[in-house]
């Protein structure tokens, strides 16, 4: 069985024959966050190795490339002008294609799989041509592949056009709140201490967005280098979870960056009626009157 949607992948065998390509444009996502949520993984980890023609491109402080600075929760969507800035600014313009690689300097939070995700979550979307590589830098390094410390100059990029529809892929505390008494189903992608409460918390509540079934980011993947599971494994857990049946489905996690994983798993296996709620536990804990479980 293969996925419905292989080419949301790349190999790290494409990536070499493509890194001389002009129409191709590595963006690396790497995260090292601080306690303040600031990425320094360009100086600690970039500057000292990339992959050739790769350039930094920081989803993950809180503000990040692929964040909207004028919301007052980290990680909110961009506007569709602040998307189109952010890529012309890394030479992404119209008929680029986009090959997203991060490493995995710690598990959790600096997880290059959720940061590969969130990137191709909004990318694609938006309507650039986006693909993860699978096993991520450490595949790469893995097979002996070279890492280079030259910096690439990105002359800006013409201006894409956004895909209409994005919208869709996107879901709001309203959305979420009607979803609570409806038929859409609720994935919390968080792990099993953070859903039942007991583990960390994402907001002044513990527990799971009400009427949510869960089914762990970490469940999809070999480990968090985006070394996804093959097209079996992955189908028979989100049809043991009963994703593959759901018509429509939200997912959610601290603050939408771990639920793109579960929304990534079930596009590749070509379920289209997908969103992820943007303001996450972080907005939802936070109001008493929504409804929560433990």
């Amino acid at each position: 069985m293969t996925f419905t949607h292989p080419e949301y992948l790349v190999s790290t065998d494409w990536l070499a024959e493509h890194l001389d390509d002009p129409a191709v444009r590595v963006l690396d996502v790497t995260a090292r966050l601080t306690a303040t949520l600031e990425n320094r993984a360009r100086e600690v980890w970039f500057d000292a190795g990339h992959i050739a023609g790769s350039v930094p491109f920081d989803v993950a402080s809180a503000y990040g490339v692929l964040s909207d600075p004028c919301e007052d929760l980290p990680w909110m969507w961009p506007k569709p002008d602040q998307f189109i800035a952010a890529m012309a600014a890394v030479g992404v313009g119209p008929g680029t294609r986009v090959a997203l690689v991060a490493r995995t300097p710690r598990p959790g939070i600096d997880s290059g799989t959720m940061w590969c995700t969130r990137a191709w979550w909004i990318m694609h979307h938006m309507g650039v041509e986006c693909a993860i590589l699978h096993g991520g830098i450490e595949a790469w390094e893995a097979q002996g592949r070279p890492l280079v410390t030259d910096t690439v100059e990105c002359p800006p990029a013409e201006p894409i056009s956004v895909a209409t529809g994005w919208q869709r892929a996107r879901a709001t505390r309203s959305d979420v709140l009607a979803a609570t008494t409806s038929s859409v189903c609720i994935v919390d992608a968080l792990s099993e201490d953070s859903f039942d409460g007991s583990g960390v918390l994402y907001g002044p509540r513990g527990g799971h967005i009400s009427g949510a079934i869960n089914v762990p980011f970490t469940t999809m993947i070999e480990s968090e280098t985006a070394a996804f599971l093959d097209a079996d494994r992955m189908r028979a857990r989100l049809a043991a979870s009963g994703l593959l049946g759901q018509p429509t489905v939200i997912t959610y996690c601290g603050g939408a960056i771990a639920a793109t994983v579960d929304a990534f798993c079930l596009a590749l296996c070509g379920h289209d009626d997908v969103a992820v709620y943007d303001g996450s536990l972080m907005e939802w804990s936070a109001d008493p009157e929504l409804p929560m479980e433990t």
